[in-house]
């Protein structure tokens, strides 16, 4: 019997796990879209400093994200952690811009792609926290 309860279980886990994923990055979706025309209006300019544009976006990303998991009674260190996920590709990939060595356009994508795989290794350090 255990045999069979203890997949059970793990499974229970994973898919616990990942739909706390999928819904920290639906918050993260919603940060974006609630927030851009605020910046928009506030700061019409934007789009044209690619820099600001990138903390700007992961500055909305991270207010979804920390709204979502307060809700979800997360404490703030977790929030805390999990912000700095969301800043640090940006961080990692502006001297890069800022050289020359890659465009605008590769540090909004790889901060967007390489923002997953941080938020993972935020939440896998804290497995207990988001159920794994």
């Amino acid at each position: 019997m255990k045999h069979t309860t203890e997949p059970q279980t793990r499974n229970r886990a994973v898919l616990h796990f990942t739909r706390h994923a999928v819904e920290m990055l639906l918050a993260m979706v919603a940060g974006m879209i609630v927030l851009e025309p605020v910046w928009s209006f506030l700061w019409p300019d934007l789009a044209k400093n690619v820099t600001a544009s990138a903390l700007v976006m992961a500055t909305n990303m991270s207010l979804g994200m920390a709204l979502w998991m307060r809700i979800r009674r997360h404490g703030w260190a977790s929030i805390a952690e999990m912000s700095a996920a969301m800043y640090l590709p940006y961080v990692l990939f502006l001297p890069f811009f800022w050289t020359g060595l890659v465009s605008g356009g590769t540090l909004m994508t790889a901060g967007h792609v390489l923002m997953v795989p941080a938020m993972l290794a935020a939440m896998l350090r804290r497995r207990a926290e988001y159920g794994a």
